[in-house]
This record gives structure tokens, C-alpha cells and sequence, in this order.
């Protein structure tokens, strides 16, 4: 049986190619295109990328149950749709998505069988890699408290993955996919 996993964690975990990683090695996996109530910017097209509604369709949508999650972002409404992730676990493959551990948190209330995978590096390796890119202590402090906050949020995920060494950490992850 083909199930949705939802990946999260703080900035800096290496999510995104983790998650890359996996679409390369596996055929097995899909996602859900988002849905978003904001205006189509030029060259944008629906349902490549996103699937956009006008604000009647957005509100209609979220009062269907439709929406797993949604999210404000710059005055704009974004969300993953029900109908998509089971229209994609009806082709027969795993829905995967990378989402805000809050975002997520909504997943799993609204589907709990979802599997919810928590990813983040140990202490030291997230805070060497926000030292790096940060411009100041300032900064920095405000990542590392991020990420604790997100951390102390976490605790509805099914699974936790250390990505201290991304080969490591892709191979937790497809031993949680089965």
C-alpha cells in the first residue's frame, strides 16, 4: 500500500537534496502540486507548479475539507490538496513532500496515517552550518532558536533522521519509505 510521507526540519538540514536524491533512485515516488489562492505571475501555467483559485474558489476549496494543510505566506494562501496526494497514491506510488514542521503538523491531523519524518543535523554540525552562512551573532542565535522551535514542535513525527552525512541519512530515509 502506497502511504504520504512528509519531510521536515530546520533550514540547513539538507532536505532539499536529500529529497532529490530519492526522485533520482526511486520510481516509486510522487508529489502533490500545491495550491495556492495567489494571482498567476506571467509564464506561469495552472497545475505546473501550483494549481491557483481565484479567493471564491479558495474559500470554497478549504470549506470542502479538501485542504491537509495551508499556510500564509507574503499575503498569499498556499496548501496541499487531499485530492491530489490520493489522486497521486491512486497511480500507485508514495506521495512525498517537504514541508514546514508546522505545515506538517496539519498533515498529520488531518491524515494521520501519514508518515511524518523529522530531519535535522546533530547540535554541532547545524550550528557550524549556520555559523557559516550567517553575518552575525545576531543571526545566528536567531537560526539556532528557529530550529530549536521547530525541534520542540516536532514530537507528532513518526521518525527522526540525523543528516550529519547525507548518504547516511538517504539511506534512513528509504528504509522509512520500505
Amino acid at each position: 500500500m502506497k502511504k504520504l510521507f512528509v519531510i521536515s526540519g530546520p533550514s540547513g538540514a539538507g532536505i532539499g537534496e536529500l529529497i532529490t536524491a530519492l526522485f533520482q533512485r526511486r520510481s516509486d515516488l510522487g508529489t502533490a502540486i500545491p495550491v495556492t489562492a495567489r494571482k498567476m505571475k506571467a509564464g506561469e501555467e495552472n497545475g505546473v507548479g501550483f494549481f491557483f483559485y481565484d479567493l471564491e474558489g479558495w474559500e470554497a476549496l478549504k470549506a470542502s475539507g479538501d485542504l491537509l494543510e495551508t499556510t500564509e505566506f507574503a499575503g498569499n494562501d498556499y496548501g496541499t490538496s487531499r485530492a491530489q496526494v490520493e489522486k497521486v497514491l491512486a497511480e500507485g506510488k508514495h506521495v512525498l513532500l517537504n514541508l514546514s514542521v508546522e505545515r506538517a503538523a496539519q498533515v498529520k491531523r488531518n491524515m494521520p496515517q501519514a508518515v511524518c519524518v523529522y530531519v535535522e543535523p546533530s547540535p554541532q554540525v547545524l550550528r557550524d552550518r549556520y555559523a557559516a552562512i550567517s553575518r552575525s551573532q545576531f543571526e545566528l542565535s536567531v537560526r539556532l532558536e528557529t530550529a530549536e522551535r521547530q525541534r520542540a514542535l516536532s514530537d507528532f513525527c513518526d521518525y527522526r533522521v540525523c543528516s550529519d552525512d547525507p548518504e547516511t541519512a538517504l539511506k534512513a530515509l528509504e528504509e522509512i519509505l520500505g
